[in-house]
């Protein structure tokens, strides 16, 4: 059983990444334990770099705070191109993959209240009336009618960020 860390206690986050180990891995192929970590970057990340840079720095600060496990995982939200988005960043003791999601692109009532400094779930919980929406399905789900939530985008950029861990080609 793999011990994976979790470089947050976002239950939509956590969600993704145990679905994404288990449908690689199999069912029960994982421990996860979460924790917070600081991502170094603002709480609402600006373009994919920056974006990128908070979900790396999850990834190293988690190492520092629980250097013994298998795998170190953080995903980080970001807004670019006037879209919302994830970077996941997974490590193991011996390498690194990074996928990036899919993109939503946001009404300009939102992205206004955003260019004005306001951070993505704060301004969907005020606009849909949904307390802390961030941690449930977020602005995709709201948008998409929940045909898709943060949990469902996440997992397919876990999925994608583990590539590097079980093909053989990479290796």
């Amino acid at each position: 059983m793999f011990h994976v860390i979790c470089a947050t206690r976002n239950p939509a986050k956590i969600q993704a990444i145990l679905g994404a180990f288990e449908q690689i891995f199999g069912n029960g192929s994982c421990h996860i334990d979460a924790v917070d970590v600081e991502s170094g970057v603002p709480e609402q990340p600006l373009g994919s770099e920056e974006t990128r840079r908070g979900a790396r720095q999850r990834v190293d600060n988690a190492r520092r705070l629980q250097p013994k496990a298998d795998y170190w995982v953080a995903i980080e939200a970001g807004i670019d191109d006037d879209s919302t988005f994830s970077w996941v960043v997974i490590e193991s003791p011996d390498r690194r993959g990074e996928a990036r999601s899919a993109t939503l692109p946001l009404p300009e009532a939102i992205m206004t209240r955003i260019r004005a400094g306001e951070a993505l779930g704060p301004v969907m919980s005020d606009w849909s009336g949904i307390s802390e929406v961030g941690r449930k399905e977020g602005a995709i789900g709201i948008f998409t009618a929940g045909q898709l939530t943060r949990a469902s985008v996440y997992h397919q950029a876990v999925v994608l960020a583990l590539s590097p861990f079980h093909n053989a080609i990479y290796r």
